[in-house]
């Protein structure tokens, strides 16, 4: 009898072994297919921000897969949200191959999202069109697509003049969480205000939220950032138009000086793209949105992100 593969929440002692498995995971997919593996370090350690986040958010929604004598072999971290099911970064062992582990933890997933009544909601890498396929088969429909732009903040700042709107642009508290979700669901369809709390809150991880207010004082932009030394990235976010996107991109740009890291941007925003290349950026890699059941109708300018996903 071949050995069985458990699916079960995450618990305390299971950090950093998932720590090692999605460090492993992604080193030797991009390493194997791009020759790209060292772009995640030598080290699992800052993985373990992915679930002492999740696990902050929503305790028990992750699932992991485990063999007989209690290996994780699979990992996929998702949670539940006011309007769907979002899943964030799904990985196997590298050795674990070609045993429908994904597909099963996916399937749990969208069981989960069944009985919610809710869609569930994806950004997945152009790059590896073998979870690409996955997820097609199990339903999900692409929609918008996203450059990974790398980008070196210099440590003096970036030597752009600052854009227009950038005085429009403020640190969020906590009041403004719903309504940002409000702003949020008004041109995305989707509502988290969840998330936008756990980000002015910054209990678990380094956060930073930016909001821009029009001249009316309605809100209309938000951007997120982690400044933790593990992970720094931008997103999640959303622009009412590309000024607004730019102003609030300039902003967490200035406040990660000296760091590189990587953004994503719609390629449809076409002047928001030129504009991060005139700031040094360089596409890296290309992502895309994905849903059960695509928003119609969705309007402005949207940051994907990673941890927390954007969907």
């Amino acid at each position: 009898m071949g050995e069985t593969i458990d699916f079960t929440p995450l618990n305390a002692a299971d950090r950093e072994p998932i720590a090692r498995l999605l460090h492993r995971a992604l080193v030797h997919w991009y390493e194997s297919r791009l020759g790209q593996g060292a772009r995640f370090g030598d080290s699992p350690d800052p993985f373990t921000l992915f679930p002492e986040v999740y696990e902050a958010l929503d305790p028990g929604e992750c699932v992991t897969a485990r063999t007989d004598s209690g290996e994780i072999v699979g990992v996929c971290f998702s949670h539940e949200r006011e309007t769907h099911v979002s899943v964030g970064i799904v990985a196997t062992s590298p050795d674990a191959g070609g045993r429908g582990i994904a597909k099963k933890m996916m399937s749990l997933v969208l069981e989960k999202a069944k009985r919610l009544g809710k869609p569930a909601r994806l950004v997945s890498s152009l790059l590896n069109l073998d979870s690409f396929s996955l997820y097609t088969r199990l339903g999900f429909v692409p929609g918008a697509i996203f450059q990974d732009l790398l980008i070196t903040v210099p440590e003096t700042g970036l030597t752009a003049a600052a854009p227009a709107g950038l005085e429009r642009v403020r640190e969020a508290v906590l009041a403004d969480a719903p309504r940002i979700a409000d702003f949020e669901q008004s041109r995305q369809g989707i509502r988290r205000e969840k998330d936008f709390a756990f980000f002015v809150r910054n209990e678990v991880g380094a956060w930073r939220l930016l909001v821009s207010e029009a001249t009316d004082g309605s809100v209309n932009g938000f951007l997120g950032m982690s400044t933790h030394p593990s992970c720094t990235m931008i997103g999640p976010g959303v622009a009412a138009d590309e000024e607004t996107a730019i102003a609030l991109l300039w902003k967490a740009l200035d406040g990660l000086r000296g760091k590189t890291l990587v953004f994503l941007a719609p390629c449809a925003a076409s002047t928001l793209v030129r504009t991060a290349y005139a700031w040094g950026a360089r596409n890296v890699e290309l992502h895309v949105a994905q849903s059960t059941e695509p928003f119609v109708g969705a309007k402005g300018i949207v940051f994907p992100t990673f941890m927390p996903e954007t969907a």
